[in-house]
């Protein structure tokens, strides 16, 4: 049976570059981003009071990851690095951006290219749906880099209820954190909308589906859920009236609605017999939030913390037909790999002088490659001065006026026993990989998300 398998990922493997080569249309791609959901909270990684039917099914039908990471352990520069398949650092997005839209380069900077900037010259048809945080200047929004429709708000946070958005553009914000009551927008045109807000955004994403289906698309999907404010709707709060904790009872019900939401993309790939021609990931954007109700047991930390519980995040993979099916893969891969594994399928040509950081996961996942896909990952918090290095079971936490901190994660995934100063010959190998790596780096390109000048205006 081994070998049959074997044999049979070799040929799915060889099947997918020959036909690059003989012009057969490339796969569609789904990225399914959601916001702070904690690394617990889906069944495909035991969570036993949220309920996620369709999440797991995407994972039973395709591949689930263990040790999945996100580039940052917030939203912004998490999203430029899984956008670009570069780290955010080697371009200046370092820092959770303003959205300030008199700022330029509050997000990926025009020199960078991101996936739907990438696929265009394969003729991909791309739509950006729901959370954009990649740079709220004009410059920098989604119809000028590369996606033909977006559907969904600029910023880093919104309301989810219809009535409290009552704000016609970003440019009408008169005081911070008012821009979460921003109307949708439409490519560029404020909405209004009559449903709870990840409603909107699912019934968004299968329209696109529906109507893109006969060519190569890219859909990216980043919900705004469970990011706060913690607001669901009855429709899926009444599923959880047996949670007491109403802060857990309404995170799980925003959860839900995700996962309603796959659920309803998976049947429509289904419904036009395109399962076989799409890719379709889902990750979260960080960990789960400290304030949110989330769950990252049994790691360590949360959202904004260098600890596994900020970056590691539940991920998985479906492509009918090549990847095989109720699969874990264990070995470290990070969200940067999603745009290098497009690429590879499309035959598009990076610039040479952008490489991505990404590795094409296919030949790993079908067991063509049996090497593991990354020598090490890295993570650097620029205004903190921290850094953070994995390097096979070893992980590696520096941070300026503090102890090193270093964790073998083979036997310590809750990151309990600090071996630094046990093994410091260990600290200082690693030490210098960190400091080969940060050479590559750029100091950040905008101010954080706290800078809001309304004399601007």
């Amino acid at each position: 049976m081994k070998n049959t398998m074997a044999a049979l990922a070799f040929l799915f493997t060889a099947l997918a570059y020959s036909n690059i080569a003989a012009g057969v249309r490339p796969p569609n791609l789904v990225i399914v981003l959601t916001d702070d959901q904690g690394y617990a909270d889906v069944g495909f990684n035991g969570c036993k009071d949220i309920r996620t039917p369709n999440l797991d099914r995407l994972a039973k039908e395709g591949v689930r990851f263990t040790n999945a990471y996100a580039t940052y352990a917030v939203c912004g520069p998490s999203r430029a690095g899984l956008i670009t398949g570069r780290y955010q650092d080697r371009f200046g997005a370092s820092r959770n951006p303003t959205v300030d839209y008199t700022v330029e380069n509050n997000g990926v900077p025009t020199s960078e290219k991101n996936i739907a900037e990438l696929l265009q010259p394969a003729g991909y048809t791309s739509m950006a749906v729901g959370k954009w945080h990649l740079g709220t200047h004009p410059t920098l929004r989604p119809r000028k880099r590369g996606f033909n429709e977006f559907f969904g708000f600029l910023t880093g946070g919104h309301q989810y209820f219809p009535e409290e958005l009552t704000i016609e553009r970003l440019k009408d914000v008169t005081r911070k954190w008012d821009w979460y009551r921003t109307k949708l927008l439409r490519n560029e045109t404020p909405v209004e909308i009559d449903e709870y807000l990840t409603d909107e955004l699912t019934d968004a994403a299968v329209d696109f589906i529906g109507r893109t289906k006969d060519k190569p698309f890219f859909l990216y999907l980043a919900y705004n859920a469970p990011h706060t404010p913690l607001q669901a709707s009855k429709k899926y709060l009444k599923r959880y009236k047996n949670i007491a904790d109403k802060k857990r009872r309404t995170y799980a019900a925003m959860v839900s609605a995700v996962d309603d939401g796959v659920g309803r993309i998976l049947d429509e790939l289904n419904k036009h017999s395109i399962d076989e021609d799409t890719i379709i990931v889902f990750l979260s954007d960080n960990g789960g939030a400290k304030n949110n109700a989330s769950d990252n047991k049994p790691l360590r930390g949360h959202k904004s913390s260098p600890f596994e519980g900020g970056i590691r995040v539940p991920f998985a993979m479906r492509w009918p037909g090549h990847l095989p099916a109720g699969v874990t893969y264990e070995h470290p891969i990070i969200s940067l790999d999603i745009a290098a594994t497009i690429v590879a399928r499309a035959g598009v040509t990076v610039p040479a002088n952008k490489p991505l950081d990404g590795v094409d996961l296919l030949p790993y996942l079908t067991g063509e490659n049996k090497g593991k896909p990354h020598e090490r990952l890295y993570w650097r918090w620029y205004d903190r001065k921290q850094f953070v290095i994995r390097d096979g079971d070893r992980k590696l936490i520096t941070r300026q006026g503090r102890d090193d901190m270093l964790f073998n994660l083979q036997g310590d995934l809750s990151e309990k026993s600090n071996l630094a100063a046990q093994q410091r010959d260990q600290v200082t190998e690693l030490q210098a990989q960190l400091r080969i790596w940060n050479r590559q780096l750029v100091d950040p390109i905008a101010p954080g998300l706290s800078y809001w000048n309304p004399k601007k205006r």
